[in-house]
């Protein structure tokens, strides 16, 4: 079982960065992934980004490449999500997740992950 945690959401103005923690524990395979999604208010849970738990591969939804940044950090196995040039269209609750192995189409289902952290509300104003 694996259990996930974040941390780091907040308020900020449009332009501005944010950067989201998501501290895992218990067992994982270095061919898994790790993944952020997102649900903003009345939509559907949406894909943002996702590494291998080995951190050789990365895929992006398409509206945040060049704006977001995931990275793993193997000494506190940590994943982050650097979010940069924040847009009012960003704000939403941010979940990570774990679970797959790492396949490019699977990776961005939600469905295909079995552990998932407590959600963190980030908030972009104009």
């Amino acid at each position: 079982q694996v259990q996930l945690v974040e941390s780091g959401g907040g308020l900020v103005q449009a332009g501005g960065s944010l950067r989201l923690s998501c501290a895992v524990s218990g067992r994982t395979f270095s061919r898994s992934a790790v993944g952020w999604f997102r649900q903003a208010p009345g939509k559907e849970r949406a894909f943002v980004a996702a590494i291998i738990w080995s951190g050789t591969a990365t895929k992006y939804r398409d509206s945040v490449k060049g704006r977001f940044t995931i990275s793993r950090d193997n000494a506190t196995n940590t994943v982050y999500l650097q979010m940069d040039n924040l847009k009012t269209e960003d704000t939403a609750v941010y979940y990570c997740a774990a679970g797959p192995l790492w396949h490019p189409m699977s990776v961005i289902n939600w469905k295909m992950y079995t552990s998932w952290g407590q959600g963190t509300q980030d908030t972009v104003s104009s």
